[in-house]
């Protein structure tokens, strides 16, 4: 590619090379990550409403805080309302960034020890828990999902 001025072709030149460019690409989504929390209300009716969150800082924000982020942002959305009831206890990754999804499209089903995000974990950063820019969780009531998991059927 080349640049013309005065009728002169000059050679591209960009300020940054590609490796600086993929790594600043790659610092820019650790403190500016998006997040999308899918919140199950109920497996068998595939009753599912998804949070956005954005901006969210990977090497800071704990387990923890992303919990009641997501609790905030149940309570002050309107189309969130009948989530409200819902005892959320149990964060599991349903997929990340140009991975594959599953059949199932309510939950991820596979690799249940790997995926869950577990409350002893509270106090680790995100970027601990191998969470990156573009991931998917899962936020549900765990008594919910191993029922739905012996009996995988939908009732709508």
């Amino acid at each position: 590619m080349s640049l013309q001025a005065d009728n002169k072709v000059l050679p591209f030149n960009p300020i940054f090379s590609e490796t600086e460019r993929i790594l600043d690409f790659n610092k820019v989504n650790l403190t500016t990550a998006t997040i999308t929390v899918r919140l199950i209300k109920s497996f068998e009716f595939r009753t599912v409403k998804n949070i956005i969150l954005k901006d969210l800082n990977l090497n800071t924000l704990t387990l923890k805080g992303l919990k009641t982020l997501i609790f905030e942002k149940i309570k002050t959305t309107s189309g969130l309302k009948p989530y409200l009831n819902v005892n959320f206890d149990t964060l599991k990754i349903y997929t990340k960034a140009h991975g594959s999804k599953t059949q199932n499209l309510v939950i991820n089903f596979e690799e249940d020890s790997k995926l869950y995000l577990k409350s002893e974990n509270d106090d680790c950063n995100l970027i601990d828990l191998m969470i990156e820019n573009e991931t998917e969780l899962s936020f549900f009531t765990l008594s919910d999902y191993e029922k739905y998991k012996l009996n995988p059927e939908t009732k709508w």
